[in-house]
């Protein structure tokens, strides 16, 4: 690695360093974020303490009431006891209310399918029990199912009646339901699951329910679902105007490895704005975001995702994780999100799932920036640029002529490689010229080896520069333009679903790690395998180093200590990559031999002779001053300076 691309280097991390410094708020707007806090804290603490109150007020009419019945229990007989009404449904009646009937029944199940989904719905809380993807697999050939279902929790929670109604317990009944139901095509079917009040003690009242409908369509992974509530305006609170809604599950395994830079957590939208996450490797939560439009519990490359037809009122998020869980839980994920509710005979909360692949083109077209979960470098333009406009539209477009994704991964290098060319090129073009003056420079290195005469020795450096016309920092540019793309396909490849389960040479899946041996132990940074396309990018990559190195001869001896580093950086990336998407790794293995290819060809091409000509030729030209340098020696004669005659 030649001196330039050292200080391009310097320059990339100068400028990330200064980036992200940039998009650090400022005092000012720290101040006002706290604010911002503070006032939705505030907010949250006095509706918190009108809830409190509330709920005290009924919880004394709740007392006064059940002393009421307890004195008239005692004044009256005992009544005979029927079957229907057992000491259990006298517990349930007075806890539930109007909903004491459904605490209480089978849990039966009942299927709703199209070509590409298939949805388990249960009585026990009328929710989707279970999801399957029909499509895929987990990496140990099962059936692809995104969270365990007998740990999901999905439920209203509001008052009726001065009670504390959770409909997550609640039994519902189907409506109309003779089978599983399949649709394709452009066809639609629903099925609806109701949760009916209570007429008597034994019977229900089908003209006072809670209703969920989950709507489907053939080959669709959106699905519409909407929550009605009919008739139910003489139960539930006259002064509710929201209802909140409780979600959680534990999400499973569902490949090999774990990208640590695209790990399970929840993503979610803000109304009209910016799209934003919990943290990906380490437990997280938000007690309050307002005003949102999707909240999503995302995989690496699965998502279950609730989305408002309009928008959330608000939502508590949180990510955890459990210990001693059984060998393919991930992660816990849990929301509570308040629905807005305006209080009538029949009010609706139209919404929509999505349970489905995280695959750019199928999230697009939803227009709802669900797309955005992909961490294709959305936090830097760039990179996010590149992936979008640029890589993903030649590797779908490769995709289409039906060839290995081995083969289209190394097609796809070699048209990266021809565009970025040129810009090899100037940079080998560069150093060469750096090759012609290395023994004026190491003249220049004996002339002043003390380090008091360091900025003799730099301008002395910098005047033979200019005489030669050779510019230090040409060798810079390229690299800086080479950067984004070499962190853009960082992104992309581990991030491409369509790579999972894809199988080249002796990798059985691109999408994780390669492992040609598993080793009886675990070594600490780099684990218990071997993978084959991390090891042969490793020793690619100490070629290319220990290539630049002679290239550069005695002139690395200007930079103590950068050689050993340029050795130590690729067998730290054998540790980093070795349980990494295979892809990636084969990609930049490939990258290197096209590379070594290009020098080859290059260093032909290019006639140092010619080269060492040129610079004599330049050093005989009379030098142009640059306007900005007349501009100051004008300045400096206004103010009576002479220059030395030379």
């Amino acid at each position: 690695m030649d001196r330039n691309t050292i200080y391009g280097l310097i320059l990339i991390f100068a400028i990330l360093i200064g980036y992200s410094i940039w998009m650090t708020p400022s005092q000012e707007e720290k101040e006002a974020l706290a604010r911002k806090r503070d006032s939705i804290a505030a907010v949250q603490r006095t509706q918190d303490s009108i809830m409190a109150i509330g709920q005290a007020k009924k919880a004394k009419e709740i007392a006064r009431q059940d002393s009421i019945a307890k004195a008239q229990s005692e004044s009256q007989p005992a009544a005979a006891t029927s079957e229907t009404a057992t000491p259990v449904a006298n517990i349930n009646r007075d806890k539930l209310g109007v909903f004491a009937n459904s605490a209480n029944g089978p849990n039966d199940l009942y299927t709703i399918e199209n070509e590409v989904l298939k949805l388990t719905i249960s009585a026990k809380g009328g929710k989707v029990y279970q999801v399957q993807l029909k499509d895929f697999e987990t990496y140990d050939s099962l059936p692809l199912i995104p969270f365990d279902p007998e740990k999901t929790n999905f439920g209203l929670t509001f008052f009726a009646n001065n009670r504390i109604i959770n409909t997550n317990d609640l039994y519902f009944h189907p409506e109309q339901y003779s089978g599983s139901i399949f649709v394709e095509g452009d066809k639609t079917r629903s099925l609806s699951m109701r949760l009916y009040t209570d007429a008597t003690d034994t019977t229900f009242n089908k003209d006072s329910f809670i209703e969920y409908t989950y709507t489907l369509t053939g080959n669709e992974y959106m699905l519409d679902f909407d929550i009605n509530f009919v008739g139910m305006d003489p139960y539930i609170d006259p002064g509710t105007s929201y209802i909140d809604l409780s979600w959680s599950t534990e999400m499973l395994q569902l490949e090999k490895s774990v990208d640590r830079f695209n790990g399970p957590t929840i993503y979610y939208k803000f109304y009209e704005d910016e799209v934003d996450y919990l943290s990906e490797t380490k437990d997280d939560e938000d007690d309050l975001i307002n005003r949102l439009k999707w909240v999503s519990f995302k995989q690496r490359f699965f998502s279950s995702t609730l989305i408002a037809k309009e928008s959330f009122l608000n939502a508590q998020i949180k990510t955890f994780t459990l210990e001693n869980q059984h060998p393919h839980y991930l992660r816990s994920m849990e929301t509570q999100i308040g629905l807005p509710f305006a209080m009538s005979p029949m009010v609706n909360i139209p919404m929509q799932y999505y349970f489905g692949p995280n695959k750019f083109k199928t999230l697009r077209k939803y227009r709802l920036d669900l797309e955005r979960q992909i961490p294709l470098g959305w936090s830097f333009f760039l990179m996010a640029w590149i992936n979008r406009y640029a890589v993903l539209p030649v590797f779908n477009f490769l995709e289409g002529f039906g060839w290995n994704y081995g083969i289209i991964i190394l097609v796809l290098t070699i048209l990266l490689k021809l565009v970025l060319f040129p810009i090899a090129y100037k940079s080998y073009s560069s150093s060469a010229k750096m090759r012609v003056l290395k023994p004026e420079i190491e003249e220049i290195n004996k002339k002043f080896p003390k380090k008091e005469d360091a900025m003799k020795k730099q301008q002395a450096t910098m005047s033979l520069y200019k005489q030669a016309g050779v510019n230090p920092m040409a060798g810079c540019i390229p690299m800086l333009l080479q950067f984004p793309i070499l962190i853009a396909m960082f992104r992309f490849f581990p991030s491409a679903i369509e790579l999972r389960q894809q199988s080249f040479l002796w990798a059985d899946d691109l999408s994780s790690y390669d492992s040609i041996f598993n080793l009886p132990f675990n070594i600490p940074f780099y684990g218990d395998h071997v993978s084959l396309f991390t090891l042969l990018m490793t020793v690619s990559t100490l070629i290319y180093t220990k290539m630049n190195q002679d290239m550069m001869g005695s002139s690395q001896q200007q930079l103590p200590g950068m050689k050993t580093m340029m050795y130590i950086m690729p067998v730290m990336f054998l540790g980093i990559f070795n349980n990494y998407a295979a892809g990636l790794s084969y990609y930049y293995f490939l990258a290197n031999i096209i590379t070594f290819g290009q020098m080859y060809l290059i260093r032909r091409n290019i006639d140092e002779g010619k080269i060492r000509k040129q610079i004599e030729m330049n050093k005989k030209k009379p030098k142009k001053k640059s306007k900005w340098q007349a501009r100051l020696e004008e300045a400096a004669k206004q103010r009576g300076y002479k220059p030395p005659k030379k």
